[in-house]
């Protein structure tokens, strides 16, 4: 009578531990299947088969976070995925730090702003060693192993910039320049074009440069420095998106009324100045076309293709007479 009591208590045992041994292979076998699943998935259903790292010179300055929406748009339509550091502020070592890191992480793909740097060329040659892809947006490497370069012709937007200001002050008169910082290479870049353009005129001189720090405080700043220091100056440039305002606000303080100010970029303040005939004029760059090509180009090399080494970007620049409807390929 004892053992078949025991049966009868153990057969429901057994039953339940077997139910529970069946939804668990049942439920292993369908994680099995939905992992397969995932595999077979392709970038369009949403997983990212590259990722790509975009290192920025500022996380947000509104120009970087332009270029980070344009890579970001066309790299949805790849399936990539697109992750965007950069330093809080200015920062050349971080930028190095960023990128040792980029490359630790395994990217299969990096984007990054060259700075003339012998650390951060190497990194790059290491990349590259690696079998990672490394393009320069913004400001080129050409020292180093990167794969291409996608961004402005620095250094012919600085002679721009020059024949410009040449033809508006009759070619002659005192300039003040201000750049955003001596560390930054594309700002030597449009320096140094700029002034193998103003030395062909032996009445134009430039009588003092000075760096804002990517600050429009410190740009005001330094400006109005310069103006109290050298009051005979009636042409200013700024070669950052800030320098051209903070100059504007030196002028204002001053009472300078005489001075004619060319600003660098599109920001919403420097064309409202412009409408309003308080900026002469401004070279604009074209950030969203650079990071949108960088991916482009990026996608065409791994399916194969060898990319042409330079891509330069359209400039254009913007008086108070350009129309507001009209495309970059007609504003002159």
């Amino acid at each position: 009578m004892s053992n078949r009591k025991w049966t009868f208590i153990l057969i429901p045992v057994f039953l339940l531990f077997a139910w529970l041994l069946f939804q668990f292979t049942l439920s292993s076998f369908q994680i099995h299947q939905f992992a397969e699943l995932l595999k077979t998935v392709s970038p369009k259903d949403g997983v990212s088969a590259t990722k790509v790292v975009l290192i920025s010179q500022e996380l947000d300055n509104y120009y970087w976070r332009s270029i980070e929406q344009g890579a970001r748009k066309e790299a949805e339509q790849y399936g990539m995925r697109l992750d965007y550091i950069g330093p809080d502020r200015i920062n050349p070592s971080e930028q190095v730090k960023l990128l040792d890191k980029a490359i630790a992480s395994k990217a299969d793909a990096i984007l990054v702003q060259g700075i003339n740097d012998p650390e951060y060329r190497r990194l790059i040659d290491k990349a590259a060693g690696l079998g990672i892809p490394v393009i320069t947006i913004d400001t080129d490497e050409p020292d180093s192993r990167r794969l291409a370069y996608v961004g402005t012709d620095n250094e012919g937007a600085g002679k721009r910039m020059g024949a410009l200001l040449a033809k508006a002050s009759g070619e002659r008169g005192d300039i003040g320049v201000m750049i955003s910082s001596e560390r930054v290479e594309n700002q030597r870049l449009r320096l140094a074009g700029f002034r193998s353009v103003i030395g062909r005129y032996p009445k134009l001189r430039i009588v003092e440069i000075r760096s804002s720090n990517i600050s429009r405080l410190q740009a005001a700043q330094q400006a109005q420095n310069m103006l109290t220091r050298y009051p005979q100056i009636r042409f200013m440039v700024g070669f950052s998106a800030l320098d051209g305002l903070g100059i504007l606000e030196a002028s204002e303080r001053r009472g300078a009324r005489n001075l004619q100010i060319f600003a660098f970029d599109d920001m919403a303040e420097t064309l409202k100045a412009i409408r309003d005939c308080k900026i002469e004029l401004t070279i604009v760059q074209q950030p969203e076309e650079m990071g949108a090509k960088s991916i482009k180009l990026l996608n065409d090399y791994l399916k194969g293709n060898t990319p042409q080494e330079l891509t330069y970007t359209r400039i254009y620049e913007m008086h108070a007479d350009t129309p507001d409807n009209m495309t970059g390929d007609d504003r002159r």
